[in-house]
């Protein structure tokens, strides 16, 4: 499968390169980058832009910033090629422009491409159900110094799954101020520093007893085999939009 990596000169296109060396179905031909550095560091051609791209691609992985769809987006509608978004910090409108482009192709977005992240998913939409009348629900998620959007992309993912089960529920960023909790809360708390890979929890806090469902990436290498994961499943699909949901069912 060739693969078109957008942000490849970026951290987690770096850790793509590394990742994607020894995967047999995976050819990284090509990547785009609108700060390209050391291309000759790299074996295969990179672009500042997508008009510029000459190879045959079968799929863009998407590790860059919210913004960048509307570079690559047209180009894969133009070209029929499904797309793998693993980008957070997407505004409304950014978020309707890509729903309307998965009626041409089939896109999968996700906030974040881990297998454990999505088992958590899955644990807390759950948890949830069973508890969701009876506990308070915080979330915490950690980050390094250099992430720029908050909160995360995962503790929304997060938050969105328990909204499905618990649709009374608003969120809270963060807390200051003189206010009492309510009982349809969740709370979504951001911490960043240093070189945290990413860690959250999510908590459902009860009288006198806590459960408490956790995850931390100790590398950012799960993120690229999942994105190659999410790769080999959208290339099959129809037009429409997918979540790592979606994947996992499968």
């Amino acid at each position: 499968m060739n693969i078109l990596f957008y942000g490849v000169c970026g951290t987690m296109g770096r850790t793509f390169v590394s990742c994607a060396t020894d995967i047999a179905d995976i050819d990284l031909i090509c990547g785009v980058d609108k700060y390209i550095k050391n291309p000759e560091n790299y074996s295969f051609p990179i672009y500042s832009d997508c008009s510029q791209i000459t190879e045959n691609v079968d799929c863009i992985i998407d590790f860059s910033v919210h913004t960048s769809i509307y570079d690559y987006l047209p180009y894969a509608v133009k070209n029929n090629i499904p797309c793998v978004i693993a980008t957070t910090g997407f505004t409304q409108e950014e978020l309707s422009y890509i729903e309307e482009q998965s009626k041409t192709i089939p896109i999968l977005k996700s906030g974040n491409m881990s297998l454990g992240i999505n088992t958590l998913l899955q644990l807390s939409k759950i948890c949830s159900k069973i508890l969701g009348d009876k506990a308070d629900i915080e979330i915490v998620e950690q980050h390094h110094n250099k992430k720029l959007d908050s909160p995360s992309g995962t503790a929304l993912l997060l938050a969105d799954g328990i909204k499905e089960e618990l649709q009374d529920h608003t969120y809270i960023l963060g807390r200051s101020g003189m206010q009492k909790r309510t009982p349809t809360e969740i709370g979504i708390n951001s911490i960043r520093g240093g070189t945290i890979v990413g860690k959250h929890e999510v908590m459902f806090i009860m009288n006198n007893e806590i459960i408490t469902l956790k995850h931390e990436a100790e590398s950012k290498s799960v993120f690229a085999y999942g994105s190659m994961n999410a790769a080999r499943y959208i290339v099959k699909q129809k037009p429409g939009l997918y979540s790592m949901e979606n994947l996992f069912q499968n």
